[in-house]
């Protein structure tokens, strides 16, 4: 049996990002999201999905729960009627990492005694503590965001400023201020959850996240997956060339003349740059995408093969096998 080939450096963190943990299982993290009145349904499902995607590559680290004022239904900023897995009590804190406070444009300034007592009773069990759109109000209402930075929808800022005096309120899409987390849009709301992330697992998780998401592209999203700041203007181009052409690739020469470079100027760059050489980066680019595709949609093998510009579903079979260990049918499938 052949040696298993390994994924040069710059490859190889990015295949690392969608294997799940080895060693121990990572701690469970329990967000609960306090659905208000006419809450942002865009900020609230930019978040949650972060969190669901982040699932999908670990089993299990989140456990999100929705949670009304009351027994009744939601409704959300779009109409869209929601009705909460359970009533927001002191007994259901004890259950909670994360307690996401979920306002909207139309989610009316106004918070009830009951209310501001759990957000305090959250703060003093040490829960962390955050907000979407306008839910920041809402802790610094109950007093919870002074010596804190925190963002707000630019509507909500100056009552906000006015109720938190000792709070920073910026002008930012979202801010992690230690177990305070708020958002002041969608596109906030996921950076947020993504930055909070990153603050209880590796850089893996959460650049496989961000893979999966800009695969998945959304209007509220902005990721640009992108190279090693050390790598040069020529380098770059000649690597979204190879990015732009998967199912036809480009031979070296054509690489080469559409870089302005020479064969052997080209594979010094590769060399020097990213230590391999065009070829190797090359396949691995591909059999990566290959990997993405498998898991994530549902095109079939051959399909991927030919996707990918492999000349057979052999060729592809055997090269899927020299670098993951196991055949791309053995691949497990994320998709629904």
């Amino acid at each position: 049996m052949s040696e298993r080939r390994q994924f040069s450096e710059l490859m190889k963190g990015k295949n690392l990002r969608y294997l799940d943990e080895r060693g121990q299982p990572a701690r469970q993290s329990r967000v609960g999201f306090l659905l208000l009145e006419h809450f942002s349904l865009p900020a609230f499902t930019q978040a949650l999905d972060t969190l669901v995607t982040a699932n999908l590559l670990r089993p299990a680290l989140f456990a999100p729960r929705t949670f009304g004022q009351g027994d009744a239904d939601v409704v959300s900023d779009l109409g869209l009627v929601i009705r909460p897995d359970a009533r927001l009590e002191l007994a259901a804190l004890a259950e909670l990492d994360l307690l996401v406070i979920c306002g909207g444009y139309r989610t009316e300034l106004k918070a009830s005694d009951e209310l501001k007592a759990l957000l305090r009773a959250a703060a003093e069990q040490g829960i962390g503590l955050a907000g979407l759109w306008n839910g920041a109000w809402f802790l610094g209402l109950a007093g919870l965001l002074d010596g804190y930075r925190c963002a707000i929808h630019p509507e909500h800022r100056p009552a906000l400023a006015e109720i938190a005096r000792g709070a920073q309120v910026t002008s930012e899409a979202f801010v992690v201020d230690r177990d305070r987390l708020t958002a002041s849009s969608p596109a906030g709301a996921f950076q947020m959850a993504l930055a909070w992330i990153k603050t209880l697992h590796d850089k893996a998780l959460v650049e496989g996240i961000e893979d999966i998401l800009s695969f998945e592209a959304s209007r509220y999203r902005r990721i640009k997956p992108a190279l090693h700041a050390s790598v040069s203007a020529p380098l770059r181009e000649v690597v979204k060339l190879m990015d732009a052409n998967l199912e036809e690739p480009l031979g070296l020469e054509q690489l080469a003349v559409y870089a302005g470079r020479s064969r052997r100027q080209l594979e010094r760059l590769f060399k020097e740059q990213l230590g391999t050489t065009p070829q190797r980066y090359y396949m691995e680019l591909r059999i990566t995408e290959a990997r993405r595709l498998l898991q994530h949609t549902e095109l079939s093998q051959v399909e991927v093969s030919v996707a990918c510009g492999f000349v057979s579903p052999s060729h592809f079979s055997k090269c899927y096998s020299a670098y993951f260990g196991y055949t791309p049918s053995r691949e497990t499938r994320r998709v629904k």
